[in-house]
């Protein structure tokens, strides 16, 4: 068998390049490694993502799900919530839920495009996956739209985040 990739790339179309980079350089805490009229690259050594940005508002996507980082630790997890936090970038957090048949304690960050992304601590595998994430209303993997947002420590004092 190969080895995997080395390697992930994506690209994303964006309304405005220019608010798409500062909330990049601050959500990903570095400068672009190639900038061109309507167009921005990052890479990312760890995790290992090449990721682009191609301005063209008339093809931005709504609801084609979300990207992801798992992080190796709850420690890790409230550092980067707690770097997040400072950068005014957390749009929710929830602790202890079950979505996508595991239990995780995570937050989201929005980009300006409403491009949702998770920082994830996965526990362990589940067998429920919470009936929130077939909700049409739900803004996030397992939340509704309309849910409080709450601190991770606030929902981890809940038996259920959802």
């Amino acid at each position: 068998m190969q080895n995997p990739f080395p390697r992930m790339h994506v690209s994303l179309y964006v309304s405005d390049i220019q608010k798409t980079i500062e909330f990049y350089n601050s959500f990903f805490g570095q400068e672009p490694s190639k900038v061109k009229p309507y167009y921005s690259k990052y890479i990312l050594e760890e995790p290992s993502l090449i990721i682009s940005f191609v301005e063209n508002k008339e093809r931005v996507q709504e609801n084609f799900g979300h990207l992801g980082f798992q992080v190796a630790s709850e420690e890790e997890l409230n550092m980067r919530l707690w770097e997040a936090k400072k950068k005014n970038l957390v749009a929710k957090e929830e602790s202890g839920t079950n979505c996508c048949y595991a239990k995780q304690d995570k937050f989201w960050v929005n980009d300006p495009d409403g491009v949702q992304w998770e920082v994830y601590y996965f526990h362990e595998d589940v067998e429920f996956n919470d009936p929130h994430f077939e909700n049409k209303e739900a803004s996030a993997c397992c939340t509704p739209a309309n849910k409080e947002n709450k601190s991770l420590a606030e929902l981890g004092a809940e038996k259920s985040c959802c």
